[in-house]
């Protein structure tokens, strides 16, 4: 039975969460939220995290109803993601580690979302989108590695989605993504957007660039001046909104599709911020369903970043028997699925 306490802070959400032998006690988040039209620097992310973390440790045990002495190893987001919040993060781990007197893991921010999702859900061995605001990505396990089938070979999902919420100035709070979702609702005329997919991976710079203009002519008056009045004199941001959800989700299902028949699966797992998103579910629930495959979702307590999930993974890799030695508890801003050796699997 291990007892294990996990830190994720790689981007605007800083969180401690405590699971012990696969029962979780506690899972507190923080989010630094900026103004409309702002996205989050690094420096200024990393100050929030440093003013709220160890309040938040003090409310994990808390709501654990634990003591430091109950817990078997410390972990922390080792990476990928913005160095100055993912150092906060470390830092911390590191001194209760010492303080304490518990062994230390560094774990992969990826393999923190893949884990939660497979145990929140009990998916076995699906096909894995995960897509966030850092990262897109097809995955499916074989020979002890989460091996990549597609990814963006440019701006993550997620990037996307909360770039063109900046350029509408729509609120921050909860996030971005959210707020696309709800205007999206409202969206009833689909405007025709890039569609790109190259083999199993897929591109979103173009489709931004395009739906920026299309929100804000006068942003490149010299382009296409012609196709953009008349485009955008039908193009609301509810039907932006609207037509952006459809058209780069179509996409992600077209490469999740293709790996599940690739791969033989009939499972399909979504994990990652952009996975709560309901369109993004209904949309992959109907190709399963025409597949006779299975969709394992999970909602925002597990999708979106958070301490637990990093503490589940910690605690899979301890029980089968990883160890750091402290002079390796660094942070990197890179750090691929990968690139991990999966000891917890033996599937």
């Amino acid at each position: 039975m291990v007892c294990s306490l996990g830190i994720e802070g790689s981007a605007n959400k800083i969180g401690v969460g405590i699971i012990r032998d696969g029962e979780v006690l506690a899972n507190v988040r923080r989010t630094y939220i900026t103004p409309p039209g702002e996205g989050f620097l690094p420096n200024a992310t990393a100050k929030h995290h440093r003013e709220v973390i160890l309040a938040l440790v003090q409310e994990s045990l808390k709501e654990a109803k634990i003591k430091p002495s109950d817990l078997d190893v410390i972990c922390y987001t080792k990476g990928p993601g913005m160095a100055p919040p993912l150092l906060v993060g470390a830092i911390v781990a590191r001194t209760l580690s010492l303080l304490w007197e518990k062994p230390l893991l560094g774990v992969n921010h990826c393999i923190g979302h893949i884990e939660m999702g497979r145990h929140i859900t009990g998916a076995q061995n699906p096909i894995i989108l995960y897509v966030s605001g850092g990262n897109t990505q097809v995955i499916a396990y074989s020979n002890k590695k989460y091996r990549i089938f597609g990814e963006t070979i440019d701006i993550a999902v997620g990037n996307c989605l909360d770039r063109f919420a900046r350029i509408l100035k729509l609120p921050n709070d909860p996030s971005p993504g959210y707020n696309i979702e709800q205007m999206a609702k409202e969206g009833t005329n689909y405007i025709n957007l890039p569609y790109v997919v190259k083999g199993m991976d897929v591109s979103f710079s173009g489709i931004l660039s395009h739906i920026e203009e299309l929100a804000d002519p006068t942003k490149n008056p010299n382009k296409r001046k012609k196709t953009l009045e008349a485009d955008a004199s039908v193009a609301k941001p509810a039907d932006l909104c609207f037509s952006l959800q459809e058209t780069i989700f179509a996409m992600l299902v077209e490469i999740t599709e293709r790996a599940m028949a690739h791969c033989g699966s009939n499972e399909v797992l979504i994990v990652g911020g952009v996975g709560c998103n309901e369109r993004l579910q209904k949309m992959m629930g109907i190709m399963c369903e025409e597949r006779g495959g299975k969709l394992f979702a999970i909602d925002e307590r597990y999708c979106i970043d958070n301490g637990l999930m990093i503490a589940h993974a910690g605690a899979e890799m301890f029980k089968s028997g990883s160890r750091m030695p402290f002079e390796e508890s660094f942070v990197t801003q890179r750090y691929r699925t990968d690139e991990v050796l999966v000891t917890w699997r033996d599937d």
